[in-house]
């Protein structure tokens, strides 16, 4: 007859080690559900604006001119596709432009005009929530892109959407080079804008300074902003009848935001 093997005791040690494996096993699947919710926040909104682009956008024939204003050509560009504001107005009126950026096209998305800077901070171009919110005009400016200087921000979403791509003027010189501009269609008109700097400022900085009309203050904020850039431009001269545009996107710092901005 075998005899039973008394049982053994749990020691202070055991104790503590169960207790971390536990708290390993929790903090793993609260990262899990973490990555997981993050991973269907970015698809949704990814899905939606692709959803948004295929309703939308149809890529011009390169061989047929449309009318834009630009800094050649007399006013007659080619632009590189055509937007159906009739169908973007019937799922949000607050459509004012959609905006494309030659040099990294995945930037290509509507833009809207609120009553403040908060509604789409985190509200989808459907006004859903989610992080990465719509690309928006300062509800200060005017929404036809009439001011001095127009003030327009998006996120910098980790997966390479909304304005996340704008980096990429200062991060590789190639970038300026395959194209120096960027285009905002309207209802009314086709707007083509040449870039002409790029770089990391401060939140309160004077970049975003509006204008009441062209006069010699804005002649001296077109002076600074081209000493500011982190890149090399060969735009000519600015004068108080350009108008600029500011694209605006966060840096991961809360004190800075990354800019690029154009004259048209």
């Amino acid at each position: 007859m075998s005899e039973k093997k008394p049982k053994k005791k749990k020691t202070a040690g055991d104790i503590v080690l169960s207790i971390i494996l536990v708290a390993a096993v929790c903090v793993f699947c609260y990262a899990g559900y973490n990555l997981f919710h993050i991973y269907t926040e970015y698809k949704k909104g990814t899905d939606e604006y692709n959803q948004i682009a295929q309703m939308a956008v149809t890529e011009r024939n390169p061989d047929v001119e449309g009318e834009a204003a630009g800094p050649s050509d007399e006013g007659r560009l080619k632009a590189p596709m055509d937007i159906d504001f009739k169908s973007l107005k019937s799922v949000n009126e607050d459509v004012v432009g959609w905006i494309y950026v030659e040099a990294v096209p995945d930037i290509n998305y509507p833009i809207v005009h609120g009553t403040d800077n908060e509604t789409y901070l985190h509200r989808t171009y459907e006004k859903n929530y989610n992080f990465a919110g719509t690309i928006f005009v300062d509800y200060e400016n005017k929404g036809d892109f009439s001011d001095c200087n127009t003030l327009v921000y998006g996120h910098n979403m980790k997966n390479g959407s909304m304005f996340a791509q704008l980096k990429k003027f200062s991060q590789n010189e190639e970038t300026y080079k395959k194209s120096k501009y960027f285009w905002i269609f309207t209802p009314e008109k086709n707007y083509r804008y040449e870039i002409i700097s790029a770089y990391t400022t401060g939140v309160n900085s004077d970049t975003y300074t509006l204008f009441k009309g062209p006069g010699e203050e804005f002649q001296e904020y077109l002076d600074k902003i081209r000493g500011y850039s982190e890149i090399q431009t060969d735009a000519g001269d600015l004068t108080i009848k350009d108008k600029i545009i500011t694209l605006s996107t966060c840096t991961g710092n809360e004190a800075t935001r990354y800019v690029v901005q154009g004259k048209g």
